[in-house]
């Protein structure tokens, strides 16, 4: 994971970039802007996101672990996944861990460039036993249309 202030840089301007893209309508490689209601404050929060389909099925995969956005997601269950003026609302199931290991293995494969720094050099060719043990700290959640 980058560390110091050039890595968070670009990070955050990373960020920003699909963020805007996204929202003015230009999806990179699936990417959305996820809305969910804050648990505590009950307004709309957004952050750009990856939607991976695989098997006919919808997921987003937490590639920074439990952050704001998937405490967010757990407590209301619900969201909206946008494309610039497009607002998709969904339903949200979180997988067990060891649901995850193909999930885990098909989004790696599609954007390693841009999140493997933050899987600690396990990529789409690790085992599923490997994939196992990493699961806890990567949160996956189905999302069906609501």
């Amino acid at each position: 994971m980058p560390t110091g202030r050039v890595g968070t840089a670009v990070l955050s301007l990373s960020n920003r970039l699909v963020a805007a893209l996204t929202g003015a309508g230009l999806s990179l490689w699936g990417s959305r802007v996820l809305a969910v209601r804050g648990r505590k404050s009950g307004e709309w929060r957004t952050t750009p996101v990856n939607m991976l389909t695989l098997n006919g099925e919808r997921y987003l995969v937490a590639p920074r672990g439990h952050t704001q956005w998937v405490r967010n997601l757990r407590a209301a269950g619900t969201g909206e996944l946008r494309l610039g003026r497009r607002a998709e609302a969904f339903r949200a199931t979180e997988l067990e861990d060891g649901a995850k290991p193909e999930v885990l293995r098909a989004y790696l494969k599609r954007w390693k460039f841009e999140v493997g720094v933050f899987f600690d050099g396990v990529d789409d060719t690790a085992s599923d036993e490997v994939l196992l043990r990493i699961a806890p700290g990567y949160p996956v959640f189905r999302i069906a249309a609501a």
